[in-house]
């Protein structure tokens, strides 16, 4: 099937689930696990260690079948932020003209008069309980974050992310929301550096649980205080001010930098 039919079908579907879900605001673990519908795969020898949390889970890569390639072209239900900027932490503003879409999707922190511009890819519609994949490299620049995840403020703030910090692109960072409530970051070291080669990044959002993966290991599982409501899936890149214990100071000297992505994947649940 033509990449962009399946993920315009695929978004309606689960834009209809979602709003059947949307109320359920303490869900329970599912009684069978989800069944994914790409191959299982664990790597002879990775370069990290999973977490205690995901031992003995299976592995998991998206299936050729459900990735969205940007060389395939820009697919149909996204569109690019531009012209503002989303709150006092993102020392940028976002810009359609920082990213381009070719072989690959770039998207760029840069100089912008006295201040920085950055960019950001996002879903018109929000999606579900599924098993979300990405395969990117992240901006390597103190002070420059990188993503990919799921998001919504509406009825409330939930989100599921996916980050890279510019200052130590040889980690990866996971964290949620769940109404507007944080603190629940996972930072795992990689063995690798994310900056330099495409690696398949994940994360399987179930009713009950949350797990990460990294080249199809899961490497940390989440089960408490879970968010439940739909979310549009986004990507950005931009640079932070006011948390550097965090992101690092921005280096300017290293603009500008930035994240590629070669393909991402949403398989909604059954």
């Amino acid at each position: 099937m033509n990449v962009k039919k399946f993920f315009a079908f695929t978004t309606a579907l689960v834009l209809f689930t979602g709003l059947l879900s949307a109320c359920t605001s303490t869900p329970s673990t599912p009684s069978t696990p989800n069944t994914p519908s790409g191959p299982q795969t664990t790597p002879e020898t990775p370069a990290f260690v999973p977490h205690s949390s995901a031992e003995g889970l299976p592995g998991r890569l998206a299936g050729e079948g459900e990735k969205l390639r940007f060389s395939e072209g820009a697919p149909e239900g996204f569109y690019w932020a531009d012209g503002y900027s989303n709150g006092s932490q993102f020392n940028c503003t976002w810009r359609k003209s920082s990213a381009s879409v070719g072989e690959i999707m770039r998207m760029t922190v840069l100089k912008e008069g006295s201040g920085y511009a950055g960019a950001e890819y996002r879903t018109d519609t929000r999606s579900h309980y599924g098993f979300y994949a990405v395969s990117m490299k992240s901006a390597k620049c103190s002070g420059v974050i990188s993503s990919f995840f799921g998001y919504t403020n509406a009825p409330v703030w939930d989100e599921i992310d996916i980050e890279f910090l510019g200052k130590n692109t040889g980690q990866v960072q996971f964290n949620y929301y769940t109404s507007g409530k944080g603190g629940h970051e996972f930072v795992l070291d990689l063995g690798f550096d994310s900056s330099e080669a495409f690696h398949e990044y994940a994360f399987d959002w179930q009713p009950g649980s949350i797990t990460w993966y990294v080249d199809g290991v899961a490497v940390y599982r989440a089960t408490e205080e879970l968010p439940s409501h739909p979310m549009q899936l986004m990507m950005n890149v931009w640079n932070c001010r006011g948390a550097d214990a965090w992101s690092g100071a921005l280096d300017p000297a290293r603009l500008p930098a930035s994240a590629e992505y070669e393909w991402f994947a949403y398989s909604p649940s059954a």
